[in-house]
């Protein structure tokens, strides 16, 4: 997976595709991100480098349910790419 910008993104959108709000703040909490489920909120480092956002928002889309009807086709062909081989 390409590290940029762009790949931040989709991600995101990916996230907001399942009705999940992506937030970025300041914190006293470890690089990444953590997740509040009854809320579907994803907070990320505000401070965290673009490789370990991916890698959090990436790591945290592998631990949820997702409903891939909910994609277009171009978030579902990204979703299929970055979805770990079984």
């Amino acid at each position: 997976m390409k590290i940029s910008q762009g790949t931040l993104d989709k991600i995101e959108e990916i996230f907001k595709a399942q009705q999940y709000k992506v937030r970025y703040e300041k914190g006293n909490f470890k690089p990444g991100s953590c997740l509040i489920l009854e809320a579907k909120v994803v907070v990320v480092n505000k401070f965290a480098t673009m490789d370990v956002k991916i890698a959090a928002l990436a790591e945290i889309l592998q631990e949820i349910e997702i409903d891939e009807t909910l994609f277009d086709e171009n978030q579902a062909k990204f979703f299929q790419s970055i979805k770990p081989k079984k």
